[in-house]
């Protein structure tokens, strides 16, 4: 019973690290121009709750799924999750991407840019509705790291100007792909 409840907290909070890297790598990007403290204060705090109001919203949805479709439904999480890993992996190849640097101007930009960043965090909290999770664990957790990795992304990105680039991105992708498969095949943590 402990050893299940660790594996799921550890879990959780590995997937956390996974959907805080956006916000980690778009973040330090951010942090690499002209940026105040209390800008970025306020802007990793309305992350942070993005991350917590997405996957909540899809994880009621996931477990009102679940109910009507039972194993089926362990399958669909399990290939959402492929689905965004596969596609933060695939980001590196882009020419396009942006780093949207001017998204902190005003109160509804910071609004919109923290749900544009996690936006990708309703499909994974889709996901862990349609397996059965701890939801208020899952929140807490997905809200507090990706709001920690959003501050360190400004304090790296001010630090470092221009190292590490959007290969965050694809780290997540790639822990994102492992949980996804990990539904999907039932491969036990």
């Amino acid at each position: 019973m402990a050893a299940d409840l660790i594996s799921q907290v550890f879990a959780l909070f590995i997937m956390a690290l996974a959907l805080g890297m956006d916000a980690f790598s778009v973040c330090m990007g951010m942090g690499m121009s002209a940026l105040r403290l209390h800008q970025a204060a306020k802007i990793g705090m309305w992350i942070g709750l993005f991350h917590m109001l997405m996957p909540l919203s899809g994880i009621v949805l996931g477990h009102l799924l679940s109910h009507r479709f039972g194993e089926i439904a362990g399958l669909a999480g399990g290939l959402l999750l492929v689905l965004i890993g596969t596609q933060m992996i695939l980001s590196l190849a882009r020419q396009d991407y942006e780093k949207k640097d001017l998204a902190y101007a005003s109160d509804t930009g910071v609004m919109l840019f923290s749900l544009s960043v996690s936006i990708d965090s309703f499909s994974v909290g889709l996901g862990m509705g349609l397996f059965g999770t701890r939801v208020l664990a899952a929140i807490l957790i997905f809200g507090l790291i990706s709001m920690l990795m959003a501050w360190a992304g400004f304090y790296i990105g001010h630090r470092t100007q221009r190292y590490f680039g959007r290969y965050g991105e694809v780290l997540g992708g790639i822990i994102m792909l492992f949980f996804g498969l990990k539904l999907i095949f039932h491969i036990p943590l």
